[in-house]
């Protein structure tokens, strides 16, 4: 399931490629009858909310949104759901985000000249099997049986296939959603006071608080452990037992490091100083996958982890073989000697965590 920072950067790639403009829609598929409602309408603004992305869409730009014309199409990818992306050159933020979700991690591809344009000038052709290319080939491609929902605006297309929601809210289910869930690290409106309170009325284990989308938005599997062992907190420890100031150091992390995920669309949270000792990772049959891995700029993902599938090898902190275990459904990973203590160990400063996560390409993690 894509983390927080994935659906982030699709709210980007459709406030870039098609916010304030009047667009198409249709149900491929023929599951979201509500498509054909919205047909014609000016989809006027987006918002992410931990993992749930909410299109804003209105008869006309000036309608007030307090009126009841104005709707939200509200998307959770879940597990096997996907935005697939087509159209001018420089349209979105990348080709695909979200499924297949075989592998762990986000799957997208940046898209290259060659799949944008196809070849150059405004040139199209006919290949053998009727597949148009060029650079208008987005604007005659026929949609997939699979897709639920397809946008189509003024320089290019959207594709929603296998999405675990995919529903019109009015303002009321909106805010619903909203209040429901707890506060997003990467929305200016969130309270970091209400994830501490939270937790600390909760005698529940802060491994699976953090991935409680009720208790904070947007993480998941990979960014609580490794915000775990970066602040060398034993899974297992109550939020009862843990201080104000150690989860405001956890929420500060959290920030930093899905701010960088949103912008390069890669979790990185190995300090550089960590990253060559033991390089490596325990890979799936299909592997973890990041967006640019194939780029020799970025940090790869066998260097790009502290514990987050790395069990069975040293700790690249202590030398201590990291654990995996099974925790509230979901695999939890963590470095025992690392992460036993129930106070924060000496090391990384929180008072400004910017200064001491130097980020890749930018600056460097």
């Amino acid at each position: 399931m894509p983390e927080g920072h994935t659906v982030h950067r699709l709210a980007q790639a459709f406030r870039s490629g098609f916010a304030g403009q009047r667009v198409r829609t249709s149900s491929p598929q023929g599951r979201f009858t509500d498509a054909a409602l919205l047909d014609g309408e000016v989809l006027r603004a987006v918002e992410a909310a931990g993992k749930h992305l909410l299109l804003e869409f209105a008869p006309d730009a000036d309608v007030p949104i307090t009126s009841p014309l104005v709707r939200w199409v509200h998307v959770h990818l879940g597990l096997y759901g996907s935005w697939t992306f087509e159209g001018d050159p420089g349209f979105a933020l990348g080709h695909a985000i979200g499924a297949p979700r075989v592998r762990v991690g986000e799957r997208e591809q940046a898209q290259t000249d060659a799949d944008a344009a196809g070849s150059t000038g405004s040139e199209r052709r006919d290949t053998a099997d009727g597949a148009v290319t060029g650079r208008a080939a987005w604007r005659e491609r026929a949609p997939r049986d699979t897709v639920r929902l397809r946008i189509r605006g003024e320089h290019g297309i959207a594709d929603l296939t296998g999405p675990t929601a995919c529903e019109v809210l009015d303002a009321n289910g909106r805010r619903a959603l909203l209040d429901r869930l707890g506060p997003d690290p990467l929305r200016e409106d969130a309270d970091p006071a209400r994830f501490v309170e939270r937790v600390r009325r909760s005698r529940t284990a802060i491994g699976t608080l953090l991935m409680n989308q009720q208790v904070i938005a947007g993480v998941g599997n990979i960014y609580r452990a490794e915000a775990l062992f970066r602040a060398r907190l034993d899974p297992w420890v109550p939020g009862t037992d843990l201080s104000r100031g150690m989860l405001e150091g956890i929420w500060e992390d959290l920030s930093v490091l899905m701010a960088y995920g949103a912008r390069t669309g890669r979790i990185v949270t190995c300090q550089v100083e960590h990253r060559d000792v033991e390089a490596r990772i325990v890979e799936r049959s299909r592997g973890t996958r990041q967006n640019g891995d194939e780029d020799p700029n970025v940090v790869p993902r066998e260097k790009s982890f502290y514990v987050y599938h790395r069990q069975t090898l040293p700790c690249r902190v202590c030398g201590t073989t990291v654990r995996s275990t099974d925790m509230a459904g979901r695999t939890v990973f963590w470095c025992p000697r690392c992460q036993t203590v129930r106070s924060r160990r000496a090391g990384w400063s929180r008072e400004n965590p910017a200064a001491d996560w130097a980020l890749p390409s930018e600056s460097s993690p």
